[in-house]
């Protein structure tokens, strides 16, 4: 056999119980989780920022990154809730480079699975302790959602997972809600068809188990851009996608119809700079459209303390070290920008 079987990692529930999570945290998340909840569902008009570096790759810098965050979320909490981007998990185009904090806790040295698990899980308890914000992180492997599932508010599924039927199925199980975001090839059925998957009750077998889901009617779609067979990016951030997602949505059979605009990726071809003018156009559909209003619950920013990206060993506090990230006080402005919107 090509394997090589290294060691066998303890269970989510070994984990959990070697790193819990506080009773105060708990209450605090259940509190998140309706409000979140109350903006898909249509019952809030508050309007969701899904923000933070595009890896979470340094516990110190990340919590820096969302303690700012808490303090901004304190002057925009009547319009905005403000969640952080903690993504622990990162998927290579290629296969190749750093996979997030899961497979290196530490960036320059080898992949230490066990050692990743438990940095993941300290991290994620650490940033709602000292923010009192509860984040989103990208779910890139479905057996390993149970190790943080009582921590995470918000879930988003990436356009290469999007299609995948564990994934789906995974996410029929969820408590909280879960952003299906369109396929590179940006075909907007593949998309809607993995939110119906998701809505709906699956059978299926799990980290060992036979389970049963009753499905995730908070299941939405992320519109992300694509790539067309020519290599080239293709936003779909503007008002006529919007008006055509509406149409699709409307001729569906879908439970809380709700998209998420994520500004970067191909929607600004990783032109990390570009974020703001498409939020900001993005608002503006809003306004012009009061079915667009409804759809769109918000938007996803990839921002960190210094902008730009840096290579893996060039130690720059802060920065990201994969795809380039807005700076904290292009961040902040945006956010107020955001919210003089609504």
């Amino acid at each position: 056999m090509s394997f090589e079987f290294i060691k066998k990692l303890p269970t989510p529930s070994e984990i959990k119980e070697q790193y819990p999570m506080p009773e105060k945290l708990a209450r605090l998340k259940e509190e998140r989780d309706l409000e979140i909840r109350d903006v898909i569902t249509g019952k809030s008009n508050k309007f969701l920022v899904i923000i933070g570096p595009c890896s979470a790759d340094n516990e110190d810098a990340v919590c820096d990154y969302v303690t700012r965050l808490a303090k901004v979320n304190e002057k925009v909490k009547d319009k905005l809730i403000l969640i952080p981007r903690i993504y622990t998990n990162k998927p290579r185009t290629t296969g190749e480079g750093y996979k997030g904090i899961v497979h290196q806790p530490d960036p320059e040295k080898k992949p230490d699975l066990l050692a990743g698990l438990i940095a993941m899980r300290k991290m994620q308890i650490r940033a709602i302790e000292e923010s009192g914000l509860t984040a989103a992180d990208e779910m890139l492997y479905p057996e390993n959602w149970r190790y943080i599932s009582d921590i995470l508010s918000y879930v988003a599924i990436g356009a290469r997972s999007v299609e995948d039927q564990q994934h789906r199925m995974t996410v029929s199980g969820f408590d909280v809600p879960a952003g299906m975001k369109n396929p590179t090839s940006g075909d907007l059925t593949v998309m809607l068809n993995s939110v119906y998957a998701a809505q709906h009750p699956h059978t299926f077998t799990y980290r060992g188990w036979e389970v049963n889901t009753t499905g995730n009617e908070l299941a939405h779609t992320v519109l992300r851009g694509a790539t067309s067979k020519h290599g080239q990016n293709l936003a779909n951030y503007h008002y006529e996608d919007l008006n055509l997602l509406l149409t699709l949505y409307n001729e569906r059979d879908l439970k809380n119809p709700a998209t998420i605009i994520d500004a970067n990726h191909s929607n600004s071809a990783k032109q990390f700079d570009q974020q703001i003018r498409i939020v900001k156009e993005v608002m503006h559909s809003r306004k012009l459209n009061s079915d667009i209003h409804k759809l769109v619950k918000g938007v996803m920013i990839e921002s960190y303390i210094v902008e730009g990206s840096q290579k893996v060993g060039d130690g720059i506090y802060g920065k990201s070290i994969t795809d380039a990230c807005l700076g904290w006080e292009a961040s902040e402005r945006l956010i107020y920008d955001i919210a003089d919107y609504e």
